[in-house]
């Protein structure tokens, strides 16, 4: 079986390093690893208005700063193909299918489901669309019959409901859909990385964010003003590592030869964090070094959108490129569905003449 990835994101907002960490990063990678016969990366806007429907603005404008952001991270055009999700029909088609395999309670046990409601405060309100968005997001990944999807953790419960909807497609219509496998990161730090506030999660919403294309100005005021251990009041007090946001972030993107190069006095992480630990080390010099290894990645993706952004129509000549090759894809697995699902009325001529010959014995 060919080897496909699906992944992508809600075109809400320009992406932040938790994106990178969670997931960029990781796609890139793989898109290089030559592993995989095929790579798509969904722009999710249909999924943004969910949530978003009195706003489309903010989803429109938005599709070129996460085109820009895949760029500049290093998604290759011409080993991965970037679909905008509206222009498949193809996938809405699909989700009402999926819709009738799946219960109302299935569906509000979804812990991902049940967070992001909780955290939007939509109580009572909950649009259909977003209360429904696993069943869109498994048209999504079934149609472009993906084996990996490269995701962060909470994204787990959803593709455990993909999974689902694939085995009772299966057992009811015949082997058609292809079941996906989580590809999640190996460190445990790029899981979920939490806000600048130490919330728990980085969110755009929550304005805790250190995005792809902020400025170096931008970055340092935001890495200064991190969250660490409240209880670490002065130098010579003993801190925690442990929650502290700082630590975090160097843990998912320190490595070992950033302390040559920014602070060699120290061999490694632990060896600063032990020192952090039993007093003697101050936030202000942690943070310094954590801007430092933060722009070793950020300046060169910055530099890169820049560059990317002096032609725009380029941008959006390769999405449309990109969506095409997507919309292909899509119609493809489409057809397997409905001939699965017997509603091929039109395509099945044998269906037909089995028809007309079975009428013409009833004329006799």
């Amino acid at each position: 079986m060919e080897k496909i990835i699906l992944t992508g994101d809600r075109p809400t907002g320009r992406l932040h390093i938790g994106h990178y960490v969670g997931s960029l990063r990781r796609r890139v990678e793989l898109q290089n690893s030559g592993e995989f016969s095929e790579i798509y990366i969904l722009i999710a806007d249909a999924q943004a208005l969910t949530d978003n429907a009195d706003n489309p603005e903010k989803v429109r404008s938005n599709i070129i700063e996460v085109a820009l952001d895949y760029l500049a991270c290093g998604i290759d055009p011409d080993k991965s193909s970037i679909v905008i999700q509206s222009a498949l029909p193809q996938l809405p088609e699909l989700t009402f299918y999926y819709a009738n395999l799946v219960t109302v309670p299935r569906l509000q046990r979804n812990p991902t489901v049940k967070s992001e409601i909780e955290m939007r405060k939509f109580g009572e309100g909950i649009p259909v669309g977003f209360f429904t968005y696993p069943i869109s997001q498994a048209a999504d990944i079934t149609a472009f019959k993906a084996t990996t999807v490269p995701v962060g953790e909470d994204q787990e419960p959803m593709l455990e409901q993909t999974r689902e909807i694939v085995r009772k497609f299966n057992s009811v219509y015949g082997d058609t859909l292809v079941e996906p496998n989580i590809l999640l990161s190996t460190n445990k730090a790029c899981l979920r990385l939490p806000g600048t506030d130490g919330q728990a999660k980085m969110s755009k919403s929550l304005g805790n964010c250190i995005y792809l294309s902020d400025t170096p100005e931008e970055v340092r005021r935001k890495v200064m003003n991190m969250y660490t251990d409240p209880d670490h009041l002065k130098v010579t007090d003993p801190g925690k590592t442990e929650g502290n946001t700082v630590f975090t972030y160097l843990d998912a993107f320190c490595y070992d030869g950033c302390f040559a190069e920014f602070l060699p006095e120290y061999a490694d992480l632990e060896e600063l964090k032990e020192h952090y630990r039993r007093g003697g080390l101050g936030d202000v010099k942690v943070k310094k070094f954590l801007y430092s290894v933060l722009e070793e990645t950020l300046e060169p993706i910055r530099q890169r959108r820049l560059a990317l952004q002096k032609d725009i129509p380029a941008i959006y000549d390769i999405l449309r490129k990109g969506t095409e090759e997507g919309s292909r894809k899509a119609a493809s697995t489409l057809n397997e569905v409905r001939n699965a699902m017997k509603i091929n009325y039109f395509d099945d001529a044998d269906y037909i003449r089995r028809q007309s010959e079975e009428y013409a014995k009833q004329d006799k």
